[in-house]
């Protein structure tokens, strides 16, 4: 199959040039002006629209096995590929938790015959699997995923010696949620004990406060410098916690790395009166402070990638009084639009956003071929018109939960075209009804 893409401006390691582009069978196979029609199957003028490579979203929590009332791996990838997100990795946990080699290729199975975007899934370490944890290929499986708080599905992993372990023994990449259980647990008592469990939304940042995240954050980091660990910290949320990242030395050689997810790059406690428990997330969305902060240190490369934590659950769960609300939101299909609004509001060059939600997933997880557009890499790509606007709705979500916190947002740009492995997955609107999702590798030994 041959696809000629005509007239487009590729951005692309930190640069906009106008070219065409061949994609022959899976991969870029030219890259230069005024490429010949000869051959090709399909042709698209992308005059006026911009190519970007697909997004690579680091963290997601697709909900399948086990959770599949909330999304599996078919609906959210479907959702993903309609948001330009090509390939995403998945955490373990599901039900039941990916904490075995057995356990993680049943996901890996489930993906290969449902999923629309490329796929991986992380390991899950917990307090005694350390046997399970290190039989983990590194060729084929992102990362090894550590809860150091406990969230949804409970893998709280809070053994020290176990930690030193893990972090000692294991060579592959290890990313991290960090928020402190000893300190969420003593807030949440001083504030059931003058509310009950119906807390008010807006007390949510002081629960799981700047305190329990940067306890949690600087001691995994001063553990990873202690054992030469490889680590990453998912969803940096304050301010506080980017001065533990460093930006003085190139990412490829950066031992320890960190990101953050659009949500806690757009809204701020003050929305907690508006949108509820609708954006209780954890770690929790906080202040103006803490997102000027988390701006600042992703635009001097002190935080590394941008993500979504991509999490739904049903409207009737969210809808819950405060301790039983859970957190996690959908937010797959619109991350890159959300990113592309800050393009327009002039707080982000399209070069760092490919940056940031393309070439450096790749590099961090040193994924193969694939994040960048290049001859001879993987041709996974979102075709851009920034000229149109788009307005969520319920009309238009793909989630299987529904709904969105973005929902009532006009973006002023659009998604017109995805590919996937050089198989057009999405199309004016409309997801093109064929999966063509391939599993993950990575350039390691």
């Amino acid at each position: 199959m041959k696809i000629l893409i005509k007239n487009a401006k590729i951005v692309n390691e930190n640069q906009i040039f106008e070219s065409d582009l061949l994609i022959e069978n899976d991969i870029f196979s030219k890259i230069e002006k005024n490429i010949s029609d000869e051959g090709v199957e399909k042709i698209i003028d992308a005059s006026g629209k911009y190519i970007l490579p697909g997004i690579i979203d680091d963290q997601v929590h697709f909900r399948e096995p086990g959770l599949t009332h909330k999304g599996d791996i078919e609906s959210e990838s479907r959702a993903a590929v309609a948001g330009g997100v090509t390939s995403f990795i998945e955490q373990p946990n599901t039900v039941p938790n990916a904490v075995t080699q057995e356990l993680l290729e049943d996901k890996y199975k489930i993906a290969s015959e449902k999923s629309f975007a490329n796929y991986s899934f992380m390991m899950g370490g917990t307090n005694d699997n350390l046997e399970e944890v290190l039989k983990t290929n590194p060729r084929n499986v992102a990362g090894i995923k550590l809860f150091l708080g406990s969230s949804t599905g409970n893998m709280l992993v809070d053994n020290p010696e176990t930690l030193e372990n893990i972090f000692s023994k294991t060579k592959m990449l290890i990313a991290v949620h960090c928020e402190d259980e000893a300190t969420i647990k003593a807030n949440t008592e001083k504030y059931k004990a003058e509310f009950g469990d119906d807390i008010p939304m807006k007390f949510h940042h002081l629960i799981r406060s700047e305190e329990a995240c940067y306890i949690s954050s600087s001691k995994a980091v001063e553990l990873a410098e202690k054992t030469g660990a490889r680590l990453h910290v998912f969803h940096l949320s304050t301010a506080k916690e980017t001065s533990l990242f460093r930006n003085d030395i190139p990412l490829k050689d950066k031992k320890i790395t960190a990101e953050v997810c659009v949500h806690h790059l757009t809204f701020t406690d003050s929305d907690y009166e508006t949108k509820g428990t609708l954006i209780k997330w954890n770690p929790a969305v906080k202040t103006q402070k803490d997102k000027d902060g988390l701006w600042e240190a992703l635009l001097d490369d002190r935080i590394d990638v941008i993500a979504t934590d991509h999490a739904p659950h049903t409207l009737e769960e969210k809808q819950n009084v405060y301790t039983k609300a859970p957190s996690g939101g959908p937010l797959v299909q619109h991350s890159l639009q959300v990113m592309l609004e800050n393009f327009k509001n002039n707080r982000i060059s399209l070069e760092k956003i490919v940056e940031k939600m393309c070439h450096n997933p790749a590099i961090l997880f040193q994924i193969e071929k694939r994040g960048f557009i290049k001859e001879g890499f993987k041709a996974d790509l979102v075709l851009v018109d920034l000229n149109e606007t788009y307005t969520v709705s319920k009309e238009n979500l793909l989630y299987k939960c529904g709904w969105s916190p973005l929902e009532g947002t006009t973006f002023h740009s659009k998604i017109t075209h995805t590919f996937v492995n050089g198989n057009l997955a999405f199309e004016n609107g409309k997801v093109v009804e064929k999966k063509h999702g391939e599993r993950l590798l990575f350039d390691r030994k």
